[in-house]
């Protein structure tokens, strides 16, 4: 009699945790929540960060607000996160590297089961290019002109980027010649590439885009997504090139701290869908070079694992390691 009362007792009990926490998520967000971005203002992390943050806000009815955590190639941010209390209040905004870091890097001090994905927030498709005063007409050309003598050295921001990855795919699937050079931030690397120093890069649209108008100092070859870009739709695809295996992104997106509510990050992921859609968002966005997607939280952890499966095979093919 006395286990059959514990055991009814016990049940009564995870009742009431079960109970408290579904009224918990429905009555939330009872105060403001925080976006961290492990990347230092004004990037496109950041900028589609602040989109979503906004937009998001109105649906929720509570404030969004955005901290920039950079540093140890947005891994700071990203740990701080991880190590937050699970209370639906704090999310990062997450970028490819929290799908590779753990690829590359020696120790990251978080686990990738330390963080859920929760929602897709955009993309800003990365562009292939080179100086203006190049000859290079196209992305095959610059190829082709990189397998001939020592190579063609390609700016970088780092083991990991963005950058890094399509010099690397470019090299192990199409047999191009182009050496790494890793700069301290994407900046400094299209600094290089207008000043010569380089050869060429790959940037996100909304960096690269000011630069590639009439009068500007890049040549754009590319865009390694795989559509166009809705405000440069004049640029063909590496895809439409012939580079099928050529498609990444700067992308956005939302993870959360094991543990949040699962009923917590479908109300965040719709109110980030819904701003998404918006065309007050959206219009802006795209006039910046960026490509709002929005979903579901079924849709960003198929995204995700698709990511890390593709990437994986590039630090395979390529042997990228930590420098």
């Amino acid at each position: 009699m006395k286990v059959f009362l514990r055991m009814v007792l016990a049940g009564f009990a995870l009742t009431g945790v079960v109970f408290s926490s579904l009224v918990n998520a429905q009555a939330w967000p009872q105060k403001p929540i925080k976006f961290i971005v492990p990347f230092a203002a004004g990037g496109a992390n950041d900028l589609m960060a602040r989109a979503a943050a906004e937009g998001a806000a109105k649906v929720l009815g509570q404030p969004i607000v955005v901290e920039n955590k950079p540093g140890a190639g947005g891994t700071l941010g990203t740990v701080l996160v991880s190590k937050s209390t699970p209370d639906g209040y704090t999310f990062l905004i997450s970028a490819a590297g929290v799908v590779s870091n753990n690829m590359i890097k020696k120790t990251t001090n978080y686990k990738d089961s330390d963080l859920v994905p929760v929602v897709m927030i955009g993309l800003a498709p990365s562009v292939i290019v080179v100086s203006s005063e190049s000859n290079y007409k196209n992305l095959r050309s610059f190829v082709d002109a990189s397998k001939e003598g020592q190579g063609l050295h390609f700016a970088t921001a780092g083991t990991g980027s963005t950058p890094h990855f399509v010099a690397e795919l470019l090299n192990t699937r199409y047999g191009a010649k182009l050496i790494p050079v890793p700069y301290k931030s994407g900046s400094e690397g299209a600094a290089a590439v207008m000043g010569g120093q380089v050869a060429g890069t790959s940037e996100a649209s909304i960096v690269a885009l000011p630069h590639i108008k009439p009068g500007g100092k890049f040549k754009a070859l590319a865009t390694t997504w795989t559509k166009r870009i809705s405000a440069f739709p004049e640029l063909s695809t590496a895809v439409e090139q012939g580079f099928t295996d050529l498609q990444i992104a700067h992308w956005a997106g939302i993870h959360a701290p094991v543990g949040v509510s699962p009923e917590i990050m479908d109300k965040l992921a719709a109110a980030v869908y819904t701003a998404m859609k918006s065309p007050q968002v959206a219009d802006r966005l795209k006039s910046q070079g960026i490509e709002p997607i929005g979903g579901t939280r079924a849709s960003f952890n198929e995204f995700v694992d698709a990511e890390r499966a593709r990437l994986g095979g590039i630090v395979k093919a390529a042997n990228i390691k930590e420098d």
